[in-house]
């Protein structure tokens, strides 16, 4: 990922984990003549593959044991197969024990949300909660409701979220986006996740299985920062971590202070979400669902929808608390701005919530003296981005992570049954985004979908879904483009390209080992036709067993005064 040098035969690590020379094995033995020699034989290293987008930690507590992942994708297909394993595990689970359920999925799945009338046939007599698969959205009975002192009614509808009500103004057993899913996560996930450490390690062991060195945390909360800080000092540690901390904390803009070496752990940014999922239905496009059988059974409504988290005030207000009291600090101590200013990461999906997010953020570029400055701010996911406002986020100086998984595996379902075809066949614009200058990276949003770096590659290089079908085919990238997307291109979102993310002198020794050359194979199998043999982080093989023994996967007993309320994400 080195344009200089495209391809090397050797490379030479230091003593400090640093990459001190690259080329053939004679010029790296000579500027290191008492190195280890080890030979790789036929395989091939790239930089370890970098996540620029994902939830590291809840995800792990969200679908390890003891919760349940339901997800389309990972064995529950229909929602048939899904209150079958309902069945099974009411049937099974000790009495009054509490359940955790993540993943499902309304249009996959085929069905309507469920609601507290639906779970209590299931689950008449134990707290049950329901995470939707794209984390905008929570499920739950009338045990939770009880549990929450919600019985005559929710909380009122915070900024950003709201809660789903009977018309006698009761909860429904459903809520939604962060602030409302965080009281239900808060309040129950010490009797959901008794050992949430050891479930988070086993997430961080599936993402270096497949290739990951580097990974974004998304929906950061200072309550976590012992999990993250205990993980990353373990032995073996498999990824580094970036932090970005949700805007509704009041401690969101503060400073960063850790005992950890930032090469392993380091706040970046601050998250905000300015819509919804496009699997909920509650995002803010210019153009409708369609009425489909496909909408009508998922519940959602036909129609434009017009769903904002937040009006333009209010971004306003949040962009200049965030922005302007940190541009006082840089002021006052005579600092450059871009370097002490923390990234913007916003959360867009549909294209007129995007406008909004645009005008909002020149705006406040404008204002605080930030416009031609390396300030990075950045935008996630962009399913329904249209050409020209790729273009405007560019001219800004804005960039992007872009959710390829979406058009994996919903894009058969976009592309003519819940959008038109102008529409849902060009959802996700990836080459649009690299033509205009974006740096496109790619992720996989924690668990919204398995972390599979070669997966989002083959996407974008054939524009294929997981049943082989092809749309928008002018929107495929070379395998070269693909590949910076996953590496040195999402390292420079995360402001960590002098790092990571490129085998070059002076970066940490951070490698994806595979079995075969991508270049080598017909691009239709870069996701199956290649395995990954082993990560190295810092020029060390990383063992994967070591470390999840040492969280605790096989006794999770020493880790237990973790199991705080710190997990909360929307994708």
């Amino acid at each position: 990922m080195n344009p200089a040098q495209p391809v090397v035969s050797a490379v030479g690590v230091g003593a400090d984990g640093r990459i001190q020379a690259v080329g053939d094995q004679a010029h790296c033995e000579r500027q290191l003549p008492d190195a280890e020699l080890i030979d790789l034989g036929s395989d091939v290293l790239l930089p370890g593959f970098v996540e620029s987008h994902s939830h590291p930690v809840l995800s792990g507590v969200a679908t390890q044991p003891p919760a349940y992942w339901i997800a389309p994708y990972v064995g529950y297909p229909t929602w048939a197969a899904v209150t079958a394993l309902f069945e099974k595990v009411q049937a099974e689970a000790p009495p009054g024990q509490a359940l955790l359920f993540n993943g499902f999925d309304r249009l996959l799945h085929g069905t309507a949300a469920p609601d507290r009338t639906v779970l209590d046939v299931y689950f008449p007599d134990r707290e049950v909660l329901v995470l939707d698969n794209s984390g905008h959205a929570a499920y739950f009975n009338s045990a939770v409701i009880e549990r929450m002192g919600w019985s005559v009614a929710p909380p009122p509808d915070p900024v950003g979220g709201s809660f789903g009500r009977n018309a006698d103004g009761t909860s429904n057993g459903q809520s939604f986006e962060a602030p409302t899913l965080m009281l239900l996560i808060e309040a129950l996930m010490g009797e959901l996740v008794p050992h949430p450490l050891a479930s988070a390690a086993q997430w961080y062991a599936l993402m270096a299985g497949n290739g990951i060195t580097s990974a974004a945390e998304l929906t950061y909360n200072s309550s976590q920062k012992g999990a993250f800080e205990t993980l990353a000092q373990l032995p073996h540690c498999p990824l580094r971590i970036s932090l970005y901390h949700v805007s509704t904390a009041s401690d969101c803009a503060g400073p960063w202070e850790s005992t950890v070496p930032p090469e392993m752990l380091a706040k970046k940014g601050i998250k905000l979400w300015a819509d919804g999922s496009p699997w909920v239905g509650n995002i803010a496009l210019t153009f409708p669902y369609l009425d489909t059988p496909v909408v009508r059974a998922a519940g959602i409504k036909p129609g434009i929808p017009t769903a904002m988290n937040y009006t333009r005030e209010q971004l306003d207000t949040i962009l200049d608390q965030l922005s302007g009291d940190r541009l006082q600090f840089d002021l006052q101590h005579q600092s450059s701005i871009c370097s002490q200013n923390w990234q913007m990461a916003i959360h867009v999906n549909g294209d007129a919530a995007l406008d909004v997010v645009l005008d909002a953020f020149e705006a406040a570029l404008t204002r605080h003296n930030l416009l031609g400055t390396d300030h990075r701010w950045r935008l996630e996911h962009l399913g329904a981005a249209r050409p020209d406002q790729l273009q405007r986020a560019a001219s800004l100086g804005v960039y992007a992570s872009m959710g390829v998984f979406q058009f994996q595996y919903w894009g058969d379902l976009l592309d003519g049954q819940m959008f038109d075809h102008e529409q849902g066949s060009y959802w996700c614009r990836i080459k649009d985004a690299t033509d205009a200058g974006l740096r496109p990276s790619y992720h996989n949003d924690g668990s919204v979908s398995p972390p599979s770096p070669l997966g989002n590659i083959k996407t974008a290089v054939t524009r294929t879904t997981t049943s082989g079908q092809a749309h928008g085919l002018d929107q495929r990238v070379s395998l070269d483009q693909a590949l910076r997307a996953q590496t040195i291109d999402a390292a420079f979102i995360l402001g960590r390209e002098h790092e990571v993310g490129s085998i070059e002198v002076g970066k940490l020794a951070d490698f994806v080992q595979l079995d075969r050359d991508p270049y080598d194979v017909d691009p239709i199998h870069l996701d199956d036709g290649i395995s990954v043999r082993n990560t190295w982080l810092s020029g060390a093989c990383i063992d994967v067993m070591a470390f999840q023994e040492a969280a605790g996967v096989s006794d999770p007993t020493p880790h237990r005064h973790l199991a705080t309320a710190y997990m909360r994400r929307c994708c």
